[in-house]
């Protein structure tokens, strides 16, 4: 009986479900072959003011490497196709991207909490999706939509969610920043600085601008981390090592994120009159945020090429869909001008594009 259902197995696997078959079963044994986590060691960071600093080996879980790894591409895709829409002149305005520094955002999202409170300065896209806002969202507030994350009234600069305010225009205005610092300091509040070094200040390079470019020692009386900020893992354990330093009642903390921009300063900036193409690709060929995770991930059995590529077309054809939202959701009404200004306050009137014409608020 054994021989007769073998022999029958057999005429059934060369048949035309043969090869089908084959590749369920070659697919289930990869999956099950995958490794559950790995342990890495990752860049040590620089100190200033503290007895010791994050670890220098981080554990990844398959599924941890998986979402950094679909997150990263995700705000990469974004952003490039941001900038296809604004060379479309479908985004107006001011527009900054993000791409080269998605490690950043991913790496802090990771280890704090989502009650934690985030604000960002204007290369905000890539902290408004790790915060949770969907991409079309975000790809219609560019465009000046109704569906965008603030209705269409914010653009590049200026968009929110819950416990999200970014982004700002001023960069850590020098004057303000050092009086925040030293309230920070004198009230011990758990409040982390973050300085996203990436090499300039719109077209000036760091090493022509100031005398000392240890930033994370720019706190003075406040201990600070310089974090490799290409590395996801590094950020992650730099800001959970920060967070826990916060949340233990030991005042602030500054952590200066040394990272790097693809793009110009702005849209308006072509980003290579003060850097030559050969820096750019140098940094791409040798420290991507994103090329780093997937290495890893496949050299450790924790992902296959195949599967990475499966993730990169569902984002692109995410990223597609929520273009095709962006640029046909109607844009917001007249006479939603002055709505939003105000969260729980009663109406008020706005003077419209004349004297004569008013709208009242709603909050």
């Amino acid at each position: 009986m054994r021989k007769m259902l073998l022999a029958a197995l057999s005429r059934v696997l060369q048949g035309p479900a043969a090869a089908a078959a084959s590749r369920v079963m070659v697919a289930s044994r990869n999956y099950a072959d995958f490794a559950s986590e790995a342990t890495f060691e990752i860049k040590k960071c620089d100190l200033h003011r503290l007895e010791e600093g994050p670890s220098t080996t981080a554990v990844m879980t398959r599924e941890e490497g998986l979402h950094y790894y679909k997150t990263m591409q995700t705000i990469r895709r974004m952003e490039l196709k941001s900038d296809q829409l604004y060379k479309q002149k479908i985004i107006r305005g001011f527009c900054h991207l993000y791409d080269g520094q998605e490690a950043c955002c991913v790496g802090l999202e990771v280890a704090i909490k989502p009650t934690d409170h985030v604000i960002t300065a204007y290369r905000a896209h890539g902290f408004t999706y790790a915060r949770g806002v969907p991409v079309r969202e975000i790809l219609a507030e560019l465009t000046g939509r109704k569906g965008g994350c603030v209705k269409g009234k914010g653009g590049s600069m200026h968009m929110y969610t819950k416990n999200f305010y970014g982004g700002n225009g001023i960069v850590g205005a020098q004057g303000q920043i050092f009086e925040t610092y030293n309230m920070a300091a004198l009230w011990k509040l758990p409040c982390i600085f973050i300085c996203e070094n990436n090499r300039y200040g719109m077209g000036t390079s760091v090493e022509r601008a100031a005398a000392s470019t240890d930033y994370y020692k720019r706190g003075d009386f406040i201990p600070g981390l310089r974090v490799d900020g290409m590395d996801v893992l590094c950020v992650r354990e730099a800001a959970k090592f920060a967070a826990e330093y916060c949340r233990a009642g030991k005042g602030p903390i500054l952590m200066e994120l040394q990272t790097y921009r693809y793009h110009g300063h702005s849209m308006s900036d072509p980003g290579i009159s003060y850097r030559t193409r050969e820096e750019i690709q140098e940094v791409r060929s040798k420290s991507d945020p994103i090329t780093l995770l997937k290495d890893r991930m496949v050299n450790n059995n924790l992902a296959s090429i195949e599967e990475l590529k499966e993730i990169d077309v569902a984002v692109r054809k995410e990223i597609e869909e929520a273009a095709q939202f962006a640029t046909t959701d109607p844009e917001p009404p007249l006479e939603e001008l002055g709505n939003h200004i105000y969260f729980n306050e009663p109406p008020f009137e706005v003077r419209g594009p004349n004297q004569w014409i008013r709208y009242k608020s709603v909050s």
